[in-house]
């Protein structure tokens, strides 16, 4: 299963982004995104510029509150290179705005609110939506799981799996932030799963006093379930 470290800290990405890509390159993560908010736009392209020159696939996410500022970040997205978009609802917007470019597209299934975001709806509505995602042509999905308001987080992985089908990617992303979770994502069928915050505040593993040791935690963990 894949580790995607997001060089975000509470819904946002971190305003040292660029300084830390440099910090974190010695552990050789393969991704590595950010989300739209927090920095400015220019910030934003020399962070995908250093992460793909680190060898890393790169990740964006959208989590603004607007349909209009959404969009915005699709553009950004696209225009920037960005190998996988994340998050998002408007999909047939999105996926409009995305043909023809390399940027696969991964919206949130369910009934996303808020920021920090958190993920109203019911495994039935998170199945029925990936299942629309994928006859919509979309890569897979990025499920907000364990940030859900009304039902059981691998529940809900389980229903996302289900509608997607098994060759689409299925993302967990929010508060995957210990070895149990990951294990309980990975049986219940996610493919890959994101990680900031835990990270950044040394709650992963709360005996290690840096990012390298936080990371190099998680990647061993992955290994193990």
């Amino acid at each position: 299963m894949d580790f995607i470290f997001m060089l975000t800290r509470n819904d946002r990405t971190v305003e040292d982004c660029l300084d830390l890509v440099d910090l974190i390159e010695p552990v050789g993560l393969k991704h590595v995104g950010f989300k739209d908010i927090g920095v400015a736009p220019d910030v934003l392209r020399k962070l995908a510029g250093a992460i793909r020159r680190t060898g890393a696939t790169a990740y964006m996410e959208v989590v603004s509150t607007t349909a209009e500022a959404c969009l915005n970040s699709a553009r950004i997205a696209r225009d920037l290179g960005i190998q996988r978009l994340l998050g998002g609802t408007q999909v047939d917007e999105i996926m409009a705005l995305l043909e023809g470019s390399d940027t696969e597209y991964y919206p949130f299934p369910g009934r996303p609110v808020g920021h920090p975001t958190k993920l109203g709806g019911s495994p039935g509505d998170v199945e029925a939506d990936c299942r629309s995602f994928a006859e919509k042509g979309c890569a897979g999905c990025d499920i907000l799981a364990y940030r859900a308001t009304e039902a059981d987080p691998a529940e809900l992985v389980r229903a996302a799996r289900r509608g997607l089908g098994p060759l689409r990617h299925l993302i967990v992303a929010g508060a995957v932030a210990s070895a149990d979770r990951i294990k309980a994502i990975k049986q219940a069928g996610a493919d890959a799963f994101t990680i900031g915050t835990a990270v950044f505040d040394g709650s992963y593993s709360p005996t290690k006093g840096s990012i390298l040791s936080q990371l190099r935690d998680v990647l061993a963990d992955c290994e193990r379930v």
